[in-house]
């Protein structure tokens, strides 16, 4: 992704003991690094959304074992510092993810050996993500040509939810790589960007990003895109997603669900963009199985913004005593869900394509 024209990852490791970051807080008012050198400040880091989305999560959970295996001394201390970033956020299964995959890398090592063995891992999982992001955008962007090759005047419509895009990955992004992709194959492509309350990831990241590429694109309201679709102004939806299970179910930002069913209700597709690592084998239904991250309250009590004199300012939206719920997730059933833009294809949301695709997968029938 090009920054004010300069190329940039979302996270990288520019020396041993430092993990870089683009602080996504103080996205788009200045584009700032950071760094972390603790493996409390990377879980600190995505607690508190420094660092968000999907497979960024992942990576740098990733990075951070990294870290772990310079503090660590014994394996129970390397364990205990890797279930100290596995508790950070509990829906994107990334993240657990890429620490198992780093424990079981070090596992094979002598302890003199794993700070080299954790950085060549975190950096094969960077690598990793920014590969498969890279080819859904190939794979989705025949899905947007298919729709442009429909349309009178070639313009493609397509809704977005929450920020799936390079700031939620390594580069390229899920939701938005097939975007990319159709923006430079020079097919025409316009993007509602859904605001996404209460963190306003749309509105901040997404609509920031897009303009960055160049892509037209248009802030809506969250609760627009139903509208929208019954008067034939959205072609395609594509989101990301948190956790996809093996029967198809997306775990995405709360709203998504809603969009799904609008889109249902219209005849518009609705695709879930996610590269491998996204996957959970071992749930079979999501919107039982699914852990649903409940944050602060304050998130949705207090919005930031720059006011009329151009100061950045926290302002509260509701009255003092109204208690607040913050549910930071909803699941799509797959019934729901046109397609899986993946790094292998655009698949089913079912389990026998899923499981044809992938061997991890393992069907119920099998699991005996």
């Amino acid at each position: 992704m090009n920054v004010n024209g300069t190329h940039h990852r979302t996270i990288w490791m520019p020396e041993p003991g430092i993990v870089r970051i683009i602080d996504q807080r103080r996205l788009p008012w200045a584009f700032e690094v950071i760094d972390l050198k603790s493996v409390a400040e990377v879980a600190h880091a995505i607690r508190d959304m420094a660092v968000r989305g999907a497979g960024l999560i992942g990576a740098t959970a990733g990075y951070g074992m990294a870290l772990a295996a310079g503090e660590a001394r014994t394996w129970e201390e390397l364990e205990a510092l890797a279930q100290s970033l596995v508790v950070t956020r509990p829906t994107a299964v990334n993240l657990a993810w890429a620490v198992r995959r780093q424990l079981d890398a070090l596992r094979q090592h002598p302890p003199e050996d794993w700070k080299g063995v954790a950085k060549r891992e975190a950096e094969e999982i960077a690598d990793e993500d920014a590969a498969f992001c890279s080819r859904l955008g190939t794979h989705g962007l025949e899905v947007i040509r298919s729709l442009a090759a429909k349309k009178p005047d070639g313009v493609v419509n397509v809704l977005t939810h929450c920020n799936a895009g390079w700031l939620a990955f390594v580069d390229h992004g899920s939701s938005t790589a097939p975007i990319y992709a159709a923006h430079d194959a020079g097919v025409p492509v316009h993007v509602w960007v859904d605001e996404t309350r209460p963190r306003n990831q749309g509105a901040r990241l997404t609509a920031w990003e897009l303009a960055q590429h160049g892509v037209p694109h248009t802030v809506i309201a969250d609760n627009t895109g139903g509208h929208l679709m019954q008067h034939g102004l959205v072609d395609l939806v594509i989101t990301g997603a948190d956790r996809v299970t093996r029967n198809g179910d997306a775990a995405n930002k709360i709203g998504t669900y809603l969009k799904a069913l609008a889109a249902r209700d219209n005849g518009v597709p609705f695709y879930v963009a996610l590269p491998s690592s996204t996957f959970d084998w071992s749930i079979a239904d999501g919107v039982k199985n699914i852990p649903i991250e409940q944050r602060g309250g304050e998130e949705v009590a207090w919005m930031e913004g720059i006011d009329s004199g151009g100061i950045l300012r926290n302002v509260r939206v509701i009255p003092q005593t109204s208690p607040v719920a913050n549910y930071a997730f909803d699941v799509t059933p797959a019934r729901l869900i046109t397609g899986l833009i993946t790094e292998r294809g655009v698949l089913a949301a079912d389990e026998m394509a899923l499981c044809a695709a992938f061997s991890d997968c393992v069907p119920a029938s099998a699991r005996q």
